[in-house]
């Protein structure tokens, strides 16, 4: 087996020795749906549970597969044997040796040892790393054919081995068995709160059962901390079979407007304890001050529930009938008080991958929302309780979705719903472009979610606060049943174990949302230009979308917005919107610093004035010679005093025809796409799946600007990447991604999570 056997163990390993090690090293790409195996190493329980060749991403699966969600699905390890999983380290007789030959981590972390990888250029083919590739999962009896197979593919895998110090302590803690002491309890500063926000959410009257079943429904993915609680401290709300003071049993609905069941369950707040990963941590904060909001928001209105709305599937993925009863209004603004929150959902959420909800938007693009108090008739109550049956949205659950019922059910009812607001659009009138842009929500006055910037990066996404980069060739106007739809075909209704008919259709639907959203942008264009524009974006796809969907047309022939200057309306839209939120601009690039709006961060140091001019030239550049870059790169300016050091994220934004549609067989990427590619650079670390590093040294960051603008091929930027970049071959790798996740924990603490390196390039 090696010397390893042969080490006395002088003093016991601690989880809390090993667990940074497994963060850094192992969770990185073991952490989430789409971990190698479903192995999540993010916590004890995910070891113990161990691997599983089943994929939960499988883009061709016919039946639903039944859900492993950790800690939910399967409480104890014998559940998750008889569910498939396959141990990764010794069950059996405990002594050092037997723990090592039993262990399969131990036998990839030693195959690592034996084979290491390539020090320098890239890795060769043989390694595959790609998405979608295909995985190898090792049980005990078959991981010495595994390594005789695949020498090269120990663990970590296609990166950097440990240290030298950090592989003792690994194979110490297998040798030891693998203690690890029990989760941790909350701490006293969240017990009293715990209590209060319990009490609240079972409250026995109506109302709040009504209120609190919206509440869960909205937030039941969210990683919940408490105000004045330590920063890495969090929280989920589940229903439960107990009330507060008892040990809480989580009922494993798939979705959480699903049926709890006939006896009685409770809303208890629930400790998360497992690594945080940024993929797919998405934090709500409760506070005295967010349930005074919610006591304003939905319980000091005079209106009764005379009943509860029942759970019956065919009501209960239907929000606007669910709750009805609660102000249309109130709901709204719960949604728009936290909107980078529940925009962030349907980019990261249950979906992790996002793919779902990320191949109909674009590369970059802005989000805007309706006023809630401007007279449109979306914020009417009346209109959206009368339209409720065409604003259900498909809910199959993720089993046995009928494409047809998709075309003719719900496309009809979308129909109807948008000749309705068609009709009461031709009788509104004209507005001067400054009055119309009141009709845009201004964050009443101090909410920097008012405006938000959605990338998307490829196969992952990200949002950021206010209007980041420069003017997107697309933009959305959100109100409220767009936004609710949004959460409810997204994130609350969305299965990440459906079927292929549950994806399409989730994603054909998504189309419309889409549209909807981009033409209530256009519906403040002049008419004249309104299509030539809508079609500008969509060349060779929207047309086809409406032959088959027909949607109404007359609202492009009617005029809402007059008193444009110039023969580029959608500019001086842009450029009104910006004053418009002016105000919001500064809290925005606050937020993005540091998750808070009293940020240090954006104070510009002296030193950094000569790296954010030379980052600003790399932003100007577009076209052809953007095509070799990844999409997300994170780049380290080193100043000699690494206390000083500081990053910023190079974004690339491709520009489609066709990525907006399921008619597309494939990303066609001509000529006229590539040369409309552009580069959006933050001085912030944007995305949760980093593509490439770069280092660069403060005296050379302008000849780091200059290098970029050079680059034309793909050997201009391999030889670009020789100079600068850091390959995962490169003995340095693991010392520059630790500094890129202290830097983000450094300036978020509490938004914050660890990059997921699987998609990182081999370049």
């Amino acid at each position: 087996m090696g010397d390893e056997l042969l080490v006395e163990l002088d003093e016991p390993v601690s989880y809390e020795q090993v667990k940074p090690i497994l963060e850094r090293r192992c969770v990185v790409c073991h952490g989430c749906y789409d971990a190698p195996c479903q192995l999540k190493l993010s916590s004890i329980e995910g070891v113990r549970r161990g691997a599983s060749d089943e994929r939960i991403y499988e883009p061709k699966r016919i039946s639903t597969m039944e859900p492993t969600r950790l800690f939910i699905d399967a409480r104890t390890t014998e559940e998750w044997r008889a569910r498939g999983f396959s141990a990764v380290i010794n069950e059996g007789e405990q002594t050092v040796e037997k723990n090592l030959e039993n262990s399969v981590l131990y036998h990839l972390l030693r195959l690592k040892r034996q084979h290491p990888q390539p020090e320098h250029g890239q890795l060769p083919e043989s390694f595959t790393l790609g998405i979608d590739r295909e995985e190898h999962c090792p049980t005990l009896e078959r991981v010495d054919d595994y390594a005789e197979e695949h020498p090269l593919w120990g663990m970590p895998y296609a990166m950097p081995d440990l240290s030298q110090q950090e592989y003792k302590t690994l194979v110490s803690w297998l040798g030891q068995g693998s203690p690890a002491p029990p989760p941790a309890t909350a701490s006293s500063t969240v017990l009293p709160q715990i209590s209060q926000w319990e009490d609240f959410l079972n409250h026995p009257s109506n109302k709040q059962q009504l209120v609190s079943r919206y509440l869960y429904e909205h937030l039941f993915h969210a990683h919940i901390h408490f105000a004045g609680s330590p920063a890495r401290e969090f929280y989920r709300l589940v229903r439960s079979t107990t009330p507060a003071g008892e040990v809480i049993d989580e009922i494993p609905t798939v979705l959480p407007y699903d049926d709890p069941g006939k006896a009685p369950f409770f809303y208890r707040l629930l400790r998360y304890h497992p690594g945080i990963v940024a993929k797919s941590h998405i934090v709500y904060e409760l506070s005295e001050g967010r349930m005074q909001r919610y006591r304003e928001l939905f319980l000091r209105d005079d209106y009764e529930v005379d009943k509860l709305p029942s759970y019956a599937s065919a009501i209960a993925s239907n929000p606007f009938k669910v709750f009805a009863a609660i102000p249309a209004e109130s709901r709204y603004r719960f949604l728009l008080d936290d909107a980078h929150f529940f925009i962030e959902g349907f980019i990261k959420g249950p979906v992790c991958r996002g793919q779902i909800a990320l191949d109909v938007i674009e590369d970059q693009f802005w989000v805007l929302f309706f006023d809630p108090g401007q007279p449109i008739i979306t914020n009417d109550a009346l209109f959206i309780t009368a339209m409720a049956d065409e604003l259900q949205v498909p809910a199959d659950g993720g089993s046995n979705l009928d494409l047809i019922r998709l075309w003719t059910e719900y496309w009809k009812g979308q129909r109807r719903y948008m000749e309705r607001k068609q009709a009461w659009f031709k009788t509104i009138g004209t507005r001067d472009l400054k009055e119309a842009s009141r009709f845009i929500w201004d964050g009443d006055g101090s909410n920097p979610s008012a405006a938000l910037t959605v990338f998307r990066h490829f196969d992952s996404g990200s949002v950021a606060y206010g209007l980041v980069g420069n003017e997107p060739e697309t933009a959305w106007v959100i109100d409220y049943p767009l936004f609710e739809r949004i959460h409810y075909l997204l994130v609350a209704g969305f299965n990440v174990y459906g079927n292929m008919g549950h994806r399409l259709g989730t994603r054909i639907y998504m189309d419309f949302m889409r549209m909807e959203g981009e033409d209530y942008f256009l519906a403040f264009l002049p008419a004249a230009q309104r299509k030539a524009i809508r079609d500008s974006w969509y060349t060779g796809q929207r047309s086809r979308i409406e032959k088959l969907f027909a949607a109404p047309q007359e609202w492009l022939n009617t005029d809402a917005v007059i008193g444009y200057q110039t023969d580029d309306p959608q500019r001086e839209l842009y450029q009104q919107i910006r004053q418009r939120l002016s105000h919001l601009a500064q809290r925005a690039e606050a937020m993005n610093h540091c998750g808070n709006i009293n940020c240090e961060k954006i104070v510009v140091k002296r030193t950094e004035r000569k790296a954010d001019r030379a980052m600003e030239k790399i932003a100007q550049l577009q076209g052809e010679k953007l095509y070799p870059f990844p999409d997300v790169a994170f780049v380290r300016v080193t100043t000699g005093q690494p206390e000083d050091d500081f990053a910023y994220t190079l974004i690339r934004n491709k520009a489609y025809k066709n990525v907006t549609s399921f008619l597309a067989d494939e990303r066609e990427r001509d000529r006229a796409d590539i040369d409309k590619d552009s580069m959006t650079v933050v001085k912030w670390l944007e995305g949760a799946y980093p593509n490439f590093f770069f280092s660069v040294a403060l005296s050379e960051v302008e000849a780091f600007a200059r290098h970029c603008a050079t680059i034309r091929n793909h050997e201009d930027y391999k030889r670009f990447v020789d100079k600068y970049g850091v390959r995962r071959t490169n003995p340095a790798f693991w010392e520059l991604a630790d500094w890129f996740q202290d830097e983000y924990a450094r300036n978020r603490p509490v938004m914050s999570g660890l990059f997921d390196l699987n998609r990182y390039q081999n370049r």
